[in-house]
């Protein structure tokens, strides 16, 4: 099936089988309604989301909305599903060795140790809290690399939100090329640690898990889901109505081939 182009942001339309089967290299972004507001109004982000080899739908509401245009997307991968479903997947494959970088400090340290204990081997190979605000000292950062490097991982996983996990992503992939697949997660290793909990199956399943993360954190997020993100709406009738501009001049406009299988920004 074709890739679906929702705001001008390209989505590719894969199961999650296909995509276990075919993610050998490359960068993964989970594309949700928050993020594509967030790409309408920050030329930076959207310049980084081109560069991403994979860009999954991590949200129901995005599922609506392809039917909507006419563009269904087959499935939802959140990053929260896809961290334990990638982790099950290459449970035997020695070559899978992940660094977990987000949380508060210890979250990351019970993630690994549980995801290590589900899949049967020391899969997760280490880990990092970094401290608020870590991305605007390179001090910092380049810490962080170099714990990367030494820790002998051949795949990151950053849940740090967006943007500033994807623009850390983008940051510093090119000196860590030991690396072959980048995943931008979210709050996957807060679930993964029993931090946070998920919610139920069926409000996931029909566009709920908003609501349900409202209620769980409303301080944190009663801005996000219901002022914030309330315009994504109005752009999408715009862009069903073939009204929608994309607010970005157009020398940020994606180029016309980013297929995910002819991209070889990551491989070897």
């Amino acid at each position: 099936m074709v890739d679906a182009t929702i705001l001008n942001i390209r989505i590719n339309n894969l199961s999650r089988q296909e995509l276990l089967e075919r993610l050998e290299h490359g960068v993964v972004f989970t594309p949700n309604v928050d993020h594509l507001v967030k790409l309408q109004r920050d030329p930076d982000f959207y310049r980084i989301y081109q560069e991403a080899d994979y860009r999954l739908c991590d949200s129901k509401i995005l599922i609506y909305a392809s039917h909507f245009l006419g563009m269904p997307i087959k499935e939802k991968i959140s990053g929260s599903d896809l961290l334990p479903e990638f982790c099950y997947y290459h449970r035997n494959n020695d070559a899978i060795k992940i660094f977990l970088l987000g949380a508060v400090e210890g979250v990351a340290q019970r993630a690994q140790s549980r995801i290590n204990q589900r899949v049967g081997r020391e899969m997760v190979v280490g880990c990092y809290s970094p401290p608020f605000g870590f991305e605007r000292y390179e001090v910092e950062c380049q810490k962080i690399v170099d714990m990367i490097r030494q820790s002998d991982a051949t795949v990151v996983a950053v849940g740090l939100g967006a943007p500033k996990q994807e623009k850390w992503i983008a940051k510093y992939r090119s000196q860590l090329p030991n690396i072959r697949i980048f995943l931008a997660i979210g709050a996957a290793i807060d679930f993964e640690a029993g931090q946070k909990p998920r919610s139920p199956k069926w409000m996931s399943e029909v566009g709920l898990e908003w609501l349900y993360r409202l209620l769980v954190e409303p301080r944190r997020l009663w801005r996000r889901y219901l002022i914030e993100d309330l315009p994504f709406f109005w752009w999408i009738l715009k862009q069903k109505l073939n009204l929608y501009r994309f607010p970005h001049s157009l020398e940020a406009s994606p180029k016309a081939s980013h297929s995910t299988q002819d991209r070889t920004l990551l491989k070897k």
